[in-house]
């Protein structure tokens, strides 16, 4: 750790690269598309077309479940690079398939580099899309997702690169 950062993950690292899934609105009859893959310069790419057809809309990545423990952290760090478009920094506590996720959102602003830095106490938990009003506030130490979503009727291709993901003090 240095000046109070820690590195979640770096993406020029190869094992930060493994265990990505796709999980798009095809789980309740959308026909959204998206995929992973990797720039040259070792960015993750997240990217795709999203469609509002069949009741869908929503496109996502998730990395495999594992433990990251960021207790003592004030929140996450993103260097990334977009399109413009509105997206959701998702991380989930349990390492179940569906159930609560903790969002935060974000505009990719189009042309630049940016760090976008998400406070957790600004992680909003929500079930499906929709707001769960009594959920438990979003405990550092049990991060076991780290994810990116793009939904809220933005039809059409989208491309998200992320260098990497930090945890600030």
């Amino acid at each position: 750790m240095k000046d109070g950062i820690g590195i979640i993950l770096d993406f020029s690292r190869a094992e930060d690269k493994k265990s990505w899934q796709i999980v798009n609105d095809g789980v309740m009859g959308g026909i959204s598309q998206s995929e992973i893959v990797f720039s040259d310069s070792g960015g993750l790419i997240f990217r795709g077309t999203v469609s509002l057809e069949n009741n869908g809309g929503f496109a996502s990545s998730r990395r495999s479940a594992q433990t990251y423990n960021l207790e003592g952290y004030s929140g996450m760090l993103l260097q990334i690079r977009g399109d413009g478009k509105d997206y959701q920094l998702r991380v989930r506590t349990d390492n179940r398939f569906d159930g609560i996720s903790y969002r935060y959102r974000f505009t990719a602003q189009s042309g630049t580099t940016q760090v976008i830095r998400a406070p957790f106490t600004d992680f909003e938990p929500v079930f499906r899309g929709r707001i769960i009003k009594d959920a438990a506030p979003l405990l550092p130490e049990n991060i076991q997702q780290i994810g990116f979503l793009i939904a809220d009727t933005q039809a059409g291709s989208f491309s998200i690169e992320v260098d990497w993901i930090k945890a600030f003090k």
